[in-house]
């Protein structure tokens, strides 16, 4: 630890390490000195001046934000010549600055309005006409109004630091200096909205929000974001049961303020106008609009029937469903309709990674590891179009930590920028050719995608130093889950083996364009996307009406992931809590679903509900009794791994990353505006 400094910061006594910035160390006492231009994480700017101390002994004012603490050292920020300092600044800042914060999108979050209110002056010296500049459209989601900018920096620094794109920069000089997109007229980016909501004002304004609402107009929800499998949170702003936009400003969960642009505006397939807000059932040939009281009795009558006379039922489940509802329908299917023919897509070998770590726990790392970890090995991935909060937590380790990163990949990826090692190879043949150099890393996170799967995975683990952690990656918001809650052939909930193994979504998918499947159960899904007929009994839950389906005899509206509450598992295994945001229109929780077929069918079953399942999981699953006070407040806990061999029918074959880039978001994607506008949704392509 770093030796403390005692110092004096407006008569209280501060200590703090060795190298804190003075504007950090007057936080720890409660002393809030003002400023534009810093900003946590990010390169020190010294631009905006508005966090002038003054120091005692020294000759003039000094920002306090690129002043380090010093033995001794007496620092004053309330003095009549600081606030001078303060006042002249903000009448600067506003000499060009529109006064249009009726109109404009940052009003009631503007940290100027809050400074000028705060340090200003109560009227301006500068009388001259102001400079006006015509508003640019950047991008279909930035917007960018010139006169509005205060050059604080911290747009470009988040785009170069923290995102690794680079997309603004400055141009001209002097008082003529303006931030600008580096492609000409435009963004080239990774559309995350981070330049936003970093903008301590309304320069940069989102086109998916601007000039909808205010900020006191709306309800806040925590929510996990429902695209890939990191497991962001995004504070969704809810006003009349519409989400309006999605952010993170108060830093809470395990991704701070970062979110990509599915987490910051992919919200949009909600109020899509090919949405199902009603049960179809198949009359004529044709699937038609009905009751839920006659699609529910309907599917009932026929599972019955099937079961009665020994027919084989097929379970497929989602990477997209809550726990609640995984845990949920793999136990209807198993103890009540009587098969273990249940699968889901695998996108990564998690299953083989918990057996290769029998008998060492502690061995998964948490999100929170790729910020600490003094070393990190990429091997078939890339970070920043399919896990970007995993790529951010890297970039920031690297500048704040001087973490040193491997990267094995067969084409060119992000995160090689600046690699220690970067070697053109796939999977276990390049992570051999550096296996020296990485024997000396004690502190060794291990972050591999569906490049290294079945016995590889035990392979990796037996070369790589005993101490190293390992990140199994997964492609959607609970694919995590679904292995964990059984939604296997193979195994149950915590992976325990099951007595009779059944049929993989491969065979079932074979078995249903054959007919030798009775019936098939499709939640979440959409395995028959390519197939050109089904002669199999198929019941769909579903969003939209997806190839699979289109081919369903009864196709139930569910709700979706901010329509429904539960819990979701990330890709380091961390649980967090899902709160309901919108009451569904028309579409029903997976969960209540399932609750209404079983008591059509007789079932006695446990109330669904997800606050009783959760708790029959945490007694029942091994590995998620967590602390649930981390999970009810918003937190996130990592549930233990298996401490012990797993008895599986390894099926490398079967896992198979969907390959989606940073625009794209499996089926699911074709229905969000956004990621439809953007012109890099054509330009990105992740390679095998």
């Amino acid at each position: 630890m770093s030796e403390l400094v005692k110092l004096t910061i407006d008569g209280k006594p501060v200590e703090a390490p060795a190298g804190t910035l003075v504007i950090n160390a007057a936080r720890q006492v409660g002393i809030e000195i003002p400023a534009f231009c810093y900003y946590e994480g990010l390169a020190l700017q010294a631009a905006c001046r508005m966090c002038l101390v003054e120091v005692e002994k020294a000759p003039k004012l000094l920002t306090a934000c690129t002043l380090p603490v010093a033995k001794d050292m007496v620092v004053r920020t309330e003095t009549p010549q600081v606030a001078a300092a303060r006042k002249a600044m903000l009448e600067f800042l506003l000499t060009n600055h529109p006064l249009d914060c009726p109109v404009c999108d940052k009003g009631g979050e503007c940290e100027l309005q809050d400074m000028t209110f705060r340090y200003g002056a109560g009227e301006s010296r500068f009388r001259e006409e102001k400079l006006h500049v015509v508003e640019q459209q950047w991008s279909p989601v930035v917007y960018f109004d010139a006169p509005r900018c205060i050059l604080c920096f911290r747009c470009v620094r988040i785009c170069d630091e923290g995102m690794g794109v680079r997309a603004l920069g400055v141009v001209n000089r002097g008082a003529h200096s303006e931030i600008a997109p580096n492609m000409a007229n435009h963004l080239e980016c990774d559309e995350c909205g981070m330049c936003i909501d970093i903008c301590p004002v309304g320069a940069l304004t989102s086109g998916a929000y601007r000039y909808q609402t205010r900020p006191w107009e709306m309800q806040y929800v925590g929510a996990v974001c429902a695209h890939c499998a990191d497991g962001c949170k995004t504070t969704l702003s809810v006003r009349n049961n519409q989400i309006l936009r999605g952010n993170n400003r108060d830093r809470s969960g395990i991704n701070g303020e970062f979110l990509c642009i599915k987490g910051r505006y992919a919200y949009d397939f909600l109020e899509h106008e090919e949405r199902l807000r009603t049960p179809l059932v198949r009359r004529d040939g044709k699937l038609q609009p009905a009751g839920w009281k006659e699609a529910i009795a309907l599917v009932a009558e026929r599972f019955r029937g099937v079961k009665e006379r020994g027919g084989s039922i097929g379970v497929i489940g989602s990477t997209r469903t809550t726990n609640e509802e995984n845990y949920y329908l793999q136990k209807l299917a198993r103890a009540h309709l009587g098969t273990n023919h249940i699968d889901h897509h695998q996108t990564g070998d998690v299953v083989s990674l918990l057996d290769g770590l029998a008998g060492r726990p502690g061995r998964l790392a948490t999100t929170a590891d790729l910020y600490n970890a003094a070393a990190v090995l990429i091997v078939g991935a890339d970070l920043s179009q399919q896990h970007p909060l995993l790529a951010f937590q890297i970039r920031a380790n690297v500048r704040h930590h001087g973490a040193r990163v491997y990267v094995v990949h067969p084409h060119p990826t992000r995160e090689e920028h600046g690699a220690a090692r970067l070697v053109r190879a796939r999977g276990l043949a390049g992570v051999e050719s550096i296996r020296e150099v990485l024997a000396g890393e004690t502190d060794l996170v291990v972050v591999f995608g569906d490049h290294i799967k079945g016995p590889d995975v035990e392979r990796l683990v037996s070369m790589l130093p005993e101490s190293a952690r390992y990140v199994a990656l997964v492609d959607y918001v609970n694919s995590r889950g679904a292995l964990d809650m059984g939604l296997l052939p193979d195994l149950l909930p915590g992976y325990a083996p099951a007595p009779h193994p059944g049929l993989s979504l491969q065979e079932m998918i074979t078995a249903t364009e054959q007919g030798t499947l009775d019936a098939l159960w499709v939640v979440g899904a959409n395995p028959l996307e390519g197939v050109a007929g089904c002669r199999t009994f198929l019941v769909v839950q579903e969003l939209f009406l997806t190839e699979t389906a289109r081919l369903a005899d009864v196709v139930f509206p569910a709700a979706a992931a901010y329509e429904k509450s539960g819990s979701f598992t990330n890709v380091c295994g961390e649980v967090q809590r899902l709160k309901q945001a919108l009451a569904p229109s028309g579409a029903k929780p997976d969960l209540e679903i399932m609750g209404l077929l079983a008591r059509q069918m007789g079932f006695e079953l446990a109330p669904p509900l997800p606050e009783a399942v959760f708790d029959e999981i945490r007694r029942v699953v091994r590995g998620y009794d967590i602390p649930y006070a981390t999970f009810v407040s918003g937190g996130a806990a990592q549930a233990t791994s298996v401490n012990g061999h797993i008895t599986h029918c390894s099926r490398p074959e079967a896992i198979q990353s969907s390959r989606d880039s940073m625009f794209t978001s499996g089926s699911l994607g074709r229905y969000c505006r956004v990621l439809q506008a953007v012109i890099e949704k054509d330009l990105v392509e992740v390679p095998e």
